[in-house]
This record gives C-alpha cells, sequence and structure tokens, in this order.
C-alpha cells in the first residue's frame, strides 16, 4: 500500500555564497575617572580592557576555539585587538582591522564621559534613552551616517568570505545596530554583554539573525574585588 511522504521540519542551513559573522562585543574596558579622560584615537575613545575584561577575553577564545573560523576582524580601537588576541593565538590568525565597525562617535562625551552622564542622570543622556539615538549627544554622530558606514564594513566582510565564518570582534553600540538592522528593528532594541557572542549570516541584502547575547562562557570568569572600584554604570545604553 502506498504511504504518503512525511516532510520534516527543515533546519536551517547557511545559503551558498553566505557568510556567518561570529559578533563578538570586546571585554570589559578600563573604569573612566574624570580626572584622566581615555586617550583619543581618531577622535574615539581608546580605553584598554580591565582586568576583568583581559579574563573575559581568555574565556572568548577558548570557546570558539574549536569552531571553523576563517578569519578575525577588528576595528581600530585597542580593546578589540586585546579581547581578539587568545582566540587569534589560538587559531593561529591575524586579525584584520575594519575601520568603519569602529564604535560611534560620541562628540562631547567622547573619552569616557558618557559613563559619567548616565550614571549622573543627565538629562541629554535621558533624552538619549528616550529616543533611542546616539545623535541627540551633542556633536555625536549623526544617525544615518553611522549606519552607512556600519553596513559598508558588513557587506565588505561578506564580500571577502563567502561560504566562510568569520569573528569580528566589535563594540556595543555598532553590534546593537547590526542587529536591529536584521530585524528592522528601531533604537537600542540589541544590548550587548561585554564578551558576548552573537551571530549573523549575511546573504547578499538579506541579513539573518542566529543567535544573541550568548555569555555561557563567561559563567566562570570571577570578578576581583577591585575590578569595580571606581567603576561607573551606564544603565541601559547599549554602547561603549
Amino acid at each position: 500500500m502506498h504511504q504518503p511522504q512525511a516532510y520534516r521540519q527543515i533546519r536551517f542551513r547557511r545559503p551558498p555564497g553566505a557568510t556567518e559573522l561570529v559578533l563578538i562585543r570586546h571585554g570589559e574596558s578600563a573604569p573612566f575617572s574624570p580626572d584622566a579622560p581615555f586617550p583619543l584615537r581618531d577622535g574615539h575613545g581608546d580605553p584598554p580592557l580591565a582586568a576583568v575584561g583581559h579574563r573575559q577575553a581568555e574565556a572568548v577564545g577558548r570557546h570558539l576555539a574549536s569552531e571553523p573560523i576563517e578569519a578575525i576582524y577588528v576595528t581600530t580601537l585597542q580593546r578589540t585587538h586585546q579581547t581578539a588576541a587568545p582566540l587569534a593565538a589560538t587559531l593561529g590568525l591575524e586579525p584584520a582591522v575594519i575601520p568603519e565597525l569602529r564604535e560611534v562617535h560620541l562628540g562631547e562625551w567622547e573619552g569616557g564621559a558618557l559613563r559619567q552622564r548616565a550614571t549622573v542622570g543627565d538629562p541629554i543622556f535621558e533624552q538619549m534613552m528616550r529616543e533611542q539615538r546616539w545623535d541627540v549627544i551633542p556633536g555625536a554622530e549623526p544617525h544615518a551616517a553611522f549606519l552607512q558606514r556600519v553596513r559598508t564594513g558588513i557587506e565588505e566582510i561578506h564580500r571577502r568570505h563567502p561560504d566562510q565564518v568569520v569573528a569580528v570582534v566589535a563594540h556595543g553600540g555598532v553590534i546593537g545596530l547590526i542587529l536591529a538592522e536584521a530585524v528592522r528593528a528601531s533604537g537600542f532594541a540589541f544590548s550587548a554583554d561585554n564578551a558576548s557572542i552573537s551571530r549573523l549570516v549575511v546573504h547578499g541584502e538579506r541579513w539573518t539573525l542566529r543567535g544573541f547575547n550568548d555569555v555561557r562562557h563567561l559563567v566562570d570568569v570571577e570578578d576581583d574585588p577591585d575590578d569595580h572600584a571606581d567603576a561607573t554604570s551606564m544603565g541601559s545604553a547599549p554602547g561603549s
């Protein structure tokens, strides 16, 4: 007797020519002190990783060591280089710089001032959170310009790496923007933790979100009592 054909649920498979991006937010960076603003690189605050940030970077390297990653990208800012270093050493890869994925420029609040403004409840910070856009900050990068350069960076990585898995160590504001674009969300819909891992598949104009804010690898990364002695909070702001 003829049996009707059965159809299983379809599992996701990366389309031919697509690029899988393993998006890693850099580890926690050094605390900000108003008496010693972060050094600037091309106008952007460029703090190093804090001690806990280095431990987070080691955890990222261990977690991703067995994945078929064929390239690693970092931005122009040192916290991404330091976060990528353990993974790069394990995989024997030299990270390449993708300047388009540097953090959003914060105008008059560059150099770490955003953290202080967030903590004290600055009215402009509160407006920024209500409107869900960085360019409320005086002199900050316009949203359209930020979006355009980030899209350019993602498209360039996709062009270089069809059918490959690539690690991209970037920033909270950048990762939040990328994932919001993928799902057509607005504002600060995605806020990634330090050293978290998110996943995006890029196939031409189609961006598919496959994972967000994986922090399982950080469960055993403990803070030193001095790690947060001078730290300030950014509340729910997704950047830095």
